[in-house]
């Protein structure tokens, strides 16, 4: 087995979905109001230290680490599903450094200290999160935040 110290990956946070645009219809009800949900959170890449680990060999071969997206919200004003976050697990003493800048991010010298590389994006409002006194029908929702992104190295 080899002893890799250093590796450079990148990290990417899921996005947030989007809110619905949806209207309530009922047999007895002539006009039903908005009723579209939230969109759903996007996961989070979280880098964890842990003592059972000796060596980065894992991160040199496999760079790329992307959480899944946040569910769409959906009628019924129901809430789409937040994404699982992604973790990342590194031998205790691992520094965190931006690839770019060159920024000290981290440096996980605790079993079981935890940093979160890249935050999820936040999901979108539904419709009727927008329903006012004067405003009783939007037809428009918001798209989910996007994630952050970033290239960083482990050494």
């Amino acid at each position: 087995m080899k002893f890799i110290d250093e590796a450079k990956i990148y990290v990417k946070a899921g996005d947030g979905g989007r809110g619905c645009v949806s209207f309530r219809r009922e047999k007895y009800v002539p006009h039903g109001g908005p009723d579209g949900g939230d969109g759903g959170k996007g996961g989070d890449v979280i880098i964890r230290a842990s003592a059972n680990r000796r060596t980065l060999l894992d991160y040199k071969y496999r760079q790329h680490h992307v959480a899944k997206h946040g569910g769409h919200g959906e009628g019924a004003k129901r809430t789409g599903r937040d994404a699982e976050d992604v973790e990342i697990v590194v031998p205790v003493g691992t520094t965190v450094r931006d690839s770019q800048t060159g920024e000290l991010l981290a440096d996980l010298t605790v079993d079981g200290a935890i940093f979160v590389a890249a935050k999820g994006g936040i999901g979108g409002r539904g419709n009727a999160r927008f329903a006012t006194a004067t405003r009783q029908v939007p037809r428009f929702a918001q798209p989910g935040v996007p994630g952050q992104d970033r290239w960083i190295e482990l050494e």
